[in-house]
């Protein structure tokens, strides 16, 4: 039997993609919004695929900050950002 693979659907695009493709943006319990690479820090979480159009759609809609119901601070979408860029290529489905 094959093993199930968890999907996650991108904020920006709203595509169903499978979690390991996508970037977690965690809201910790004290509030604090940071980048979850390996996926297991606690807190709230959004997915956003590793695309600049699909950050771009996300942050032009506000759909993280209505996941996390707060303002997001300009330091999480540049993190975002530098982190699509050193994505290579071959790597973006």
């Amino acid at each position: 039997m094959p093993k199930k693979i968890p999907m996650r659907q991108c904020v920006g695009c709203r595509e169903m993609k499978p979690k390991r493709e996508l970037i977690r943006v965690v809201k910790s319990p004290e509030g604090e919004i940071s980048l979850d690479f390996r996926g297991k820090k606690p807190g709230r979480g959004a997915y956003v695929c590793p695309q600049q159009a699909c950050l771009a759609k996300a942050r032009k809609s506000k759909a993280l900050e209505r996941a996390f119901e707060t303002a997001l601070p300009p330091e999480v979408y540049q993190a975002l950002e530098e982190q699509m860029r050193e994505v290579p290529a071959d790597d973006v489905p």
